[in-house]
Protein backbone atom coordinates (compact mmCIF):
# COMPACT_ATOMS: atom_id res chain seq x y z
CA UNK A 1 0.00 0.00 0.00
CA UNK A 2 2.87 2.07 0.78
CA UNK A 3 4.33 1.87 -2.46
CA UNK A 4 1.55 2.62 -4.43
CA UNK A 5 0.60 5.60 -2.08
CA UNK A 6 4.18 6.75 -3.11
CA UNK A 7 3.66 6.19 -6.76
CA UNK A 8 0.22 8.23 -6.86
CA UNK A 9 1.79 11.27 -4.80
CA UNK A 10 4.46 11.04 -7.36
CA UNK A 11 1.62 11.16 -10.63
CA UNK A 12 0.28 13.96 -8.58
CA UNK A 13 3.36 16.18 -8.57
CA UNK A 14 4.01 15.13 -12.40
CA UNK A 15 0.63 16.44 -12.97
CA UNK A 16 1.23 20.07 -11.44
CA UNK A 17 4.49 20.24 -13.08
CA UNK A 18 3.02 19.31 -16.34
CA UNK A 19 0.36 22.05 -15.55
CA UNK A 20 3.02 25.06 -14.92
CA UNK A 21 5.06 23.35 -18.23
CA UNK A 22 1.66 24.38 -20.62
CA UNK A 23 1.48 27.52 -18.98
CA UNK A 24 5.15 28.64 -20.10
CA UNK A 25 4.58 27.47 -23.16
CA UNK A 26 1.59 29.24 -24.06
CA UNK A 27 3.18 32.43 -22.51
CA UNK A 28 6.10 31.84 -24.88
CA UNK A 29 3.18 30.89 -27.39
CA UNK A 30 1.63 34.34 -26.99
CA UNK A 31 5.13 36.34 -26.61
CA UNK A 32 6.27 34.75 -30.57
CA UNK A 33 3.06 36.20 -31.69
CA UNK A 34 3.27 39.75 -30.24
CA UNK A 35 7.05 40.22 -31.35
CA UNK A 36 6.12 38.83 -34.53
CA UNK A 37 4.10 42.28 -34.94
CA UNK A 38 6.71 44.53 -33.74
CA UNK A 39 9.60 42.88 -35.43
CA UNK A 40 8.06 43.51 -38.75
CA UNK A 41 7.29 47.11 -37.94
CA UNK A 42 10.48 47.56 -36.54
CA UNK A 43 12.05 46.23 -39.60
CA UNK A 44 10.71 48.68 -41.46
CA UNK A 45 11.61 51.72 -39.48
CA UNK A 46 15.39 50.82 -39.33
CA UNK A 47 15.49 49.90 -42.95
CA UNK A 48 14.33 53.33 -43.71
CA UNK A 49 16.66 55.12 -41.46
CA UNK A 50 19.09 53.32 -43.24
CA UNK A 51 18.32 54.13 -46.20
CA UNK A 52 17.93 58.11 -45.41
CA UNK A 53 21.67 57.14 -43.72
CA UNK A 54 23.16 55.60 -47.16
CA UNK A 55 22.02 58.20 -48.68
CA UNK A 56 23.38 61.04 -46.58
CA UNK A 57 26.77 59.69 -45.94
CA UNK A 58 27.37 58.72 -49.25
CA UNK A 59 27.94 62.14 -49.37
CA UNK A 60 29.45 63.58 -46.51
CA UNK A 61 31.61 59.97 -45.46
CA UNK A 62 33.99 62.06 -43.81
CA UNK A 63 31.86 62.89 -41.07
CA UNK A 64 32.12 58.97 -39.93
CA UNK A 65 36.01 58.10 -40.04
CA UNK A 66 37.28 57.01 -37.13
CA UNK A 67 40.95 55.71 -36.39
CA UNK A 68 41.46 51.89 -36.52
CA UNK A 69 42.90 51.71 -33.10
CA UNK A 70 39.83 52.64 -31.01
CA UNK A 71 38.24 50.63 -28.51
CA UNK A 72 35.56 48.07 -29.38
CA UNK A 73 32.65 47.24 -27.19
CA UNK A 74 30.28 44.51 -28.03
CA UNK A 75 26.50 44.12 -26.12
CA UNK A 76 26.12 40.21 -25.98
CA UNK A 77 22.28 39.78 -25.68
CA UNK A 78 21.49 36.57 -23.66
CA UNK A 79 18.76 35.41 -21.59
CA UNK A 80 17.38 36.82 -18.58
CA UNK A 81 15.14 33.16 -17.38
CA UNK A 82 15.95 29.81 -18.23
CA UNK A 83 14.34 26.97 -20.11
CA UNK A 84 15.44 28.46 -23.03
CA UNK A 85 17.83 25.13 -24.18
CA UNK A 86 21.24 26.06 -25.57
CA UNK A 87 20.41 30.06 -26.27
CA UNK A 88 23.41 31.45 -23.60
CA UNK A 89 25.97 27.85 -24.47
CA UNK A 90 25.67 28.97 -28.06
CA UNK A 91 26.32 32.65 -27.40
CA UNK A 92 29.44 31.69 -24.98
CA UNK A 93 30.37 28.99 -28.41
CA UNK A 94 30.44 32.37 -30.14
CA UNK A 95 32.51 34.46 -28.15
CA UNK A 96 35.27 31.53 -27.15
CA UNK A 97 35.61 31.03 -30.93
CA UNK A 98 37.03 34.43 -31.02
CA UNK A 99 40.21 35.09 -30.04
CA UNK A 100 40.24 37.57 -26.63
CA UNK A 101 42.07 40.90 -27.69
CA UNK A 102 42.44 43.46 -25.60
CA UNK A 103 40.44 46.07 -27.86
CA UNK A 104 37.43 44.66 -27.33
CA UNK A 105 35.10 44.72 -24.11
CA UNK A 106 31.93 43.02 -23.32
CA UNK A 107 28.96 44.31 -21.85
CA UNK A 108 26.43 41.63 -21.02
CA UNK A 109 22.75 41.82 -20.95
CA UNK A 110 20.82 39.10 -19.25
CA UNK A 111 21.33 37.17 -16.04
CA UNK A 112 21.66 33.96 -18.37
CA UNK A 113 24.52 34.62 -20.36
CA UNK A 114 26.13 36.57 -17.28
CA UNK A 115 26.78 33.18 -14.79
CA UNK A 116 28.67 32.00 -18.15
CA UNK A 117 31.04 35.42 -18.45
CA UNK A 118 32.05 36.11 -14.70
CA UNK A 119 35.46 34.58 -15.12
CA UNK A 120 36.19 36.96 -18.88
CA UNK A 121 38.63 39.46 -18.65
CA UNK A 122 37.07 41.20 -21.22
CA UNK A 123 33.74 42.24 -19.49
CA UNK A 124 33.41 45.82 -18.26
CA UNK A 125 29.45 45.94 -17.32
CA UNK A 126 26.81 43.35 -16.68
CA UNK A 127 22.85 44.64 -16.90
CA UNK A 128 20.03 42.61 -16.00
CA UNK A 129 17.46 41.31 -19.38
CA UNK A 130 13.61 41.67 -19.76
CA UNK A 131 11.62 38.53 -19.78
CA UNK A 132 8.52 40.60 -22.35
CA UNK A 133 8.73 42.58 -24.84
CA UNK A 134 7.26 45.08 -22.46
CA UNK A 135 10.22 45.24 -20.99
CA UNK A 136 12.98 46.18 -23.44
CA UNK A 137 12.23 50.01 -23.32
CA UNK A 138 13.75 49.71 -18.91
CA UNK A 139 16.62 47.48 -20.41
CA UNK A 140 17.58 50.17 -23.08
CA UNK A 141 17.53 53.15 -20.53
CA UNK A 142 19.39 50.35 -17.99
CA UNK A 143 22.04 50.04 -21.30
CA UNK A 144 22.49 53.96 -21.31
CA UNK A 145 23.03 54.51 -17.83
CA UNK A 146 25.73 51.63 -17.88
CA UNK A 147 27.28 53.10 -20.88
CA UNK A 148 27.27 56.53 -19.91
CA UNK A 149 28.57 55.39 -16.61
CA UNK A 150 31.64 53.24 -18.12
CA UNK A 151 32.60 56.47 -20.17
CA UNK A 152 32.79 58.30 -17.09
CA UNK A 153 35.10 55.75 -15.55
CA UNK A 154 37.49 56.21 -18.69
CA UNK A 155 36.92 53.05 -19.87
CA UNK A 156 35.35 53.52 -23.06
CA UNK A 157 37.14 57.40 -23.95
CA UNK A 158 38.37 56.18 -27.34
CA UNK A 159 35.11 54.13 -27.96
CA UNK A 160 35.25 53.58 -32.08
CA UNK A 161 32.53 50.86 -32.82
CA UNK A 162 29.60 49.33 -31.04
CA UNK A 163 28.54 45.97 -31.96
CA UNK A 164 25.70 43.79 -30.64
CA UNK A 165 26.42 40.07 -30.35
CA UNK A 166 22.70 38.19 -30.71
CA UNK A 167 20.28 35.89 -32.25
CA UNK A 168 18.64 36.56 -35.28
CA UNK A 169 15.28 35.23 -35.69
CA UNK A 170 15.36 35.82 -39.43
CA UNK A 171 18.87 33.37 -40.07
CA UNK A 172 18.18 31.55 -36.98
CA UNK A 173 22.49 31.84 -36.34
CA UNK A 174 24.01 34.80 -33.82
CA UNK A 175 25.24 37.72 -35.53
CA UNK A 176 27.64 40.10 -34.71
CA UNK A 177 26.13 43.14 -35.65
CA UNK A 178 27.80 46.66 -36.19
CA UNK A 179 25.53 49.72 -34.95
CA UNK A 180 28.19 52.24 -34.68
CA UNK A 181 29.26 53.85 -36.60
CA UNK A 182 26.26 53.19 -38.74
CA UNK A 183 27.33 50.75 -41.10
CA UNK A 184 27.05 51.64 -44.87
CA UNK A 185 27.72 50.24 -48.26
CA UNK A 186 30.43 52.20 -50.22
CA UNK A 187 28.63 51.64 -53.60
CA UNK A 188 28.10 55.11 -55.19
CA UNK A 189 25.17 56.96 -54.70
CA UNK A 190 22.18 56.95 -56.99
CA UNK A 191 21.12 60.58 -56.71
CA UNK A 192 23.85 62.72 -58.37
CA UNK A 193 23.37 65.74 -55.78
CA UNK A 194 23.55 65.83 -52.03
CA UNK A 195 20.29 65.53 -50.27
CA UNK A 196 18.97 69.30 -48.92
CA UNK A 197 19.21 69.35 -44.99
CA UNK A 198 17.80 72.00 -42.70
CA UNK A 199 20.67 71.20 -39.96
CA UNK A 200 24.39 71.36 -40.72
CA UNK A 201 25.78 68.10 -42.02
CA UNK A 202 27.44 67.24 -38.65
CA UNK A 203 24.29 67.87 -36.16
CA UNK A 204 22.10 66.21 -38.79
CA UNK A 205 24.59 63.00 -38.29
CA UNK A 206 24.63 62.97 -34.50
CA UNK A 207 20.66 63.06 -34.40
CA UNK A 208 20.22 60.26 -37.38
CA UNK A 209 22.65 58.26 -35.22
CA UNK A 210 20.54 58.89 -32.16
CA UNK A 211 17.17 57.99 -34.00
CA UNK A 212 19.31 55.29 -35.55
CA UNK A 213 20.55 53.25 -32.26
CA UNK A 214 17.06 53.63 -30.86
CA UNK A 215 15.37 51.78 -33.46
CA UNK A 216 18.49 49.01 -34.56
CA UNK A 217 18.26 48.44 -30.79
CA UNK A 218 15.32 47.78 -30.41
CA UNK A 219 15.17 45.18 -33.22
CA UNK A 220 18.23 43.58 -31.83
CA UNK A 221 16.30 43.09 -28.67
CA UNK A 222 13.17 41.88 -30.19
CA UNK A 223 15.12 39.45 -32.60
CA UNK A 224 17.08 37.64 -29.76
CA UNK A 225 13.74 37.96 -27.48
CA UNK A 226 11.96 36.09 -30.30
CA UNK A 227 14.14 33.41 -30.45
CA UNK A 228 14.54 32.86 -27.09
CA UNK A 229 10.93 32.07 -26.83
CA UNK A 230 11.21 29.93 -29.36
CA UNK A 231 14.06 27.66 -27.73
CA UNK A 232 11.78 28.06 -24.64
CA UNK A 233 8.79 27.04 -26.90
CA UNK A 234 10.96 23.48 -28.22
CA UNK A 235 12.55 22.65 -24.66
CA UNK A 236 8.53 23.16 -23.15
CA UNK A 237 7.60 21.07 -25.62
CA UNK A 238 10.37 18.20 -25.48
CA UNK A 239 9.96 18.62 -21.34
CA UNK A 240 6.17 17.80 -21.44
CA UNK A 241 7.01 14.66 -24.07
CA UNK A 242 9.25 13.21 -21.61
CA UNK A 243 7.15 14.09 -18.50
CA UNK A 244 3.93 12.40 -20.39
CA UNK A 245 6.44 9.03 -21.02
CA UNK A 246 7.01 9.13 -17.14
CA UNK A 247 3.65 9.32 -16.39
CA UNK A 248 2.61 6.96 -18.34
CA UNK A 249 4.77 4.56 -17.01
CA UNK A 250 4.16 5.47 -13.38
CA UNK A 251 0.36 4.47 -14.38
CA UNK A 252 1.24 1.19 -15.43
CA UNK A 253 3.31 0.41 -12.32
CA UNK A 254 0.23 2.52 -10.15
CA UNK A 255 -2.16 -0.38 -12.18
CA UNK A 256 -0.07 -3.24 -11.76
CA UNK A 257 0.15 -2.63 -7.95
CA UNK A 258 -3.42 -1.69 -7.39
CA UNK A 259 -4.01 -5.37 -9.47
CA UNK A 260 -1.76 -7.47 -7.21
CA UNK A 261 -3.99 -5.58 -4.31
CA UNK A 262 -7.28 -6.17 -5.36
CA UNK A 263 -6.14 -10.11 -6.13
CA UNK A 264 -4.78 -10.67 -2.92
CA UNK A 265 -7.55 -9.03 -1.17
CA UNK A 266 -9.72 -11.64 -3.36
CA UNK A 267 -7.66 -14.46 -1.95
CA UNK A 268 -7.93 -13.24 1.78
CA UNK A 269 -11.66 -13.37 1.23
CA UNK A 270 -12.23 -16.48 -0.48
CA UNK A 271 -9.81 -18.05 2.13
CA UNK A 272 -12.11 -16.40 5.05
CA UNK A 273 -15.07 -17.92 3.75
CA UNK A 274 -13.47 -21.54 3.43
CA UNK A 275 -12.58 -21.30 7.01
CA UNK A 276 -16.25 -19.74 8.25
CA UNK A 277 -17.51 -22.77 5.73
CA UNK A 278 -15.37 -25.57 7.49
CA UNK A 279 -16.54 -24.05 10.93
CA UNK A 280 -20.26 -24.42 10.08
CA UNK A 281 -20.33 -28.07 8.61
CA UNK A 282 -21.00 -30.53 11.81
CA UNK A 283 -18.52 -32.41 13.64
CA UNK A 284 -18.45 -36.15 13.37
CA UNK A 285 -18.95 -37.50 16.51
CA UNK A 286 -16.34 -40.41 17.78
CA UNK A 287 -17.88 -43.42 18.69
CA UNK A 288 -15.56 -45.68 21.21
CA UNK A 289 -15.81 -49.61 21.35
CA UNK A 290 -15.68 -51.08 25.03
Amino acid sequence: MSKRREIKEHLVTLDEIEGIMNAMKNLALLEIHKLEFFLATQRRSVASIEAAAQDFLSFYSHLQSYPDNLQQLWIVIGSERGFCGDFNESLLHFLNAHPQQSDILLLTVGRGIEVKLQADARIAAFIDGHSVAEEIQQTLLHLIQTLNRLQEQLKLTKLGRISVVYHDDGTDAIQLRQILPIAVSREKSVFSHPPILNLEPYQFLSQLTDQYLYAVLHEVFYASLMVENRKRLEHMNKAIHHLQQNQAQLSLSYNKLRQEEITEEIEIILLSAEALGDEDKPKESVILMP
